[in-house]
């Protein structure tokens, strides 16, 4: 508890950013840019952070995320972002499959791939126009004091170098081991699956043409995201290859011939001739769910709040989501006089996003049990559904409305609007 002792904060921000990635410094952009005041406390160096070997992963921004990101003025400095006109999906070598063509709902594509590293430049070069929001790195926070609820007092936080911040509301976006979730004694449920996501990026001769495919194999999904040609206009791919986490050790563990033979087994030829690029990187795969997304002063987003398997590529989007909520809720209350770090204010934002979380996670952890394995009466099932789907063309559209992020009750800027 903060005593009446302590020095006052020598820094009076309206909102804490706990950790400054793809989702922290995304919801600081968001806040700034409607007037509200922004730390961001990163352990990270910016530099090291933006490094080409920092970061190898291609994530897809859904269609909606896009217009979010355009409307905060940071879309405007991505650099390279390869739209997702089709999507691919298909059961091993199976011949039934389920292909959506975004000009069955529109001219808009589903979305776009955009390189990690791309959109981290983005951000950085985003600060320069938002004069209210500072960044705090290489740097901790050592101590979080939130008060007494209901006291009116702001949460005060001491930062490693001594500097003492004082903020209306503290949001964790420090990832799936969360000290902000941690130390407010917020309960998780969570699994491993005993699995690894490979990451590579891909060079082949002929061009994706904007497709993106995912592949169920038993190990695991193979996706191909289809990314920017490079600077010399060959056409390239990002890979996100799943196995059981012994053998996926192995296979990192391979020579560079050696993974690339393993690679082109699962490939396929529909590319041409392909060849590995740059550095491999590996992730263990698993999934979590916060039981509380927010408590007096604080709030939770992004993979502080849920995580989940990147069988459908919606990682990102989900903590999108959630800034889109937050940023909506935090906006609002200010604009009619009201304390940001309230409980009422929070739980709007918790209430509105838990649903869709569950739901996503739930779906993903189906559809990871469903496809990673090979037994022959659910590998039928799931082929027939697959075409099934496939012919009817209502549920084909369902489905890619949820693909491109555009179902529900959204929040104003993930459908591109400013909350001014």
């Amino acid at each position: 508890m903060t005593s009446a002792a302590q020095p006052a904060p020598a820094d009076q921000f309206d909102v804490a950013v706990i950790g400054g990635g793809l989702n922290g410094l995304t919801q600081a952009i968001a806040l700034a840019r409607h007037g509200i005041s922004v730390a961001v406390i990163d352990r990270e160096d910016p530099a090291r952070a933006t490094a080409a070997g920092f970061d190898g992963r291609v994530s897809a921004i859904a269609l909606a995320s896009q217009r979010m990101l355009d409307a905060i003025g940071l879309w405007r400095h991505v650099s390279a972002a390869q739209p997702m006109w089709d999507i691919r999906v298909s059961d091993g070598d199976s011949l039934l499959f389920v292909h959506y063509d975004h000009t069955d709902i529109g001219s808009d594509p589903f979305g776009y791939l955009v390189e990690n590293r791309v959109t981290r430049l983005a951000q950085q070069a985003a600060l320069a126009d938002c004069p209210n929001l500072e960044l705090i790195a290489p740097m901790t926070a050592r101590h979080i004091d939130y008060g007494a609820a209901g006291s009116g007092a702001p949460a005060v936080l001491d930062l490693d170098n001594g500097r003492r911040i004082g903020a209306r509301l503290v949001i964790g976006a420090d990832g799936r081991q969360s000290a902000v979730r941690r130390e407010a004694g917020i309960r998780t449920i969570d699994w491993s699956y005993n699995q690894t996501g490979i990451v590579c990026t891909v060079q082949h001769e002929l061009p994706h043409e904007g497709v993106a495919q995912e592949r169920f194999l038993p190990a695991g999904p193979f996706a191909i995201l289809p990314m920017t040609d490079d600077e010399a206009g060959r056409h390239r791919s990002s890979l996100v290859w799943t196995e059981p986490t012994e053998r996926a050790a192995a296979i990192m563990a391979l020579d560079d011939a050696g993974f690339v033979a393993e690679m082109r087994q699962r490939f396929g030829t529909g590319y041409g001739d392909c060849a590995v690029v740059g550095p491999r990187w590996s992730y263990p795969l698993s999934f979590m769910l916060a039981t509380r997304y927010a408590g007096h002063r604080m709030a939770l987003i992004g993979d502080a709040a849920h995580g989940i398997h990147p069988i459908a590529g919606q990682g990102l989007n989900l903590g999108l989501r959630d800034i889109a909520a937050l940023t909506e809720a935090v906006v609002e209350a200010r604009r009619l006089g009201l304390d940001i770090g309230r409980s009422d204010v929070l739980d709007r934002y918790e209430r509105w996003r838990r649903v869709d979380n569950v739901v996503l996670g739930a779906v993903t952890d189906g559809l990871t049990r469903l496809f990673s394995n090979d037994i022959a009466p659910l590998r039928i099932a799931r082929d027939l559904g697959l075409g099934v789907v496939n012919r009817i063309g209502p549920l084909k559209k369902l489905f890619m409305r949820h693909a491109m992020g555009d179902i529900g009750r959204l929040p104003r800027l993930l459908k591109g609007e400013s909350l001014v």
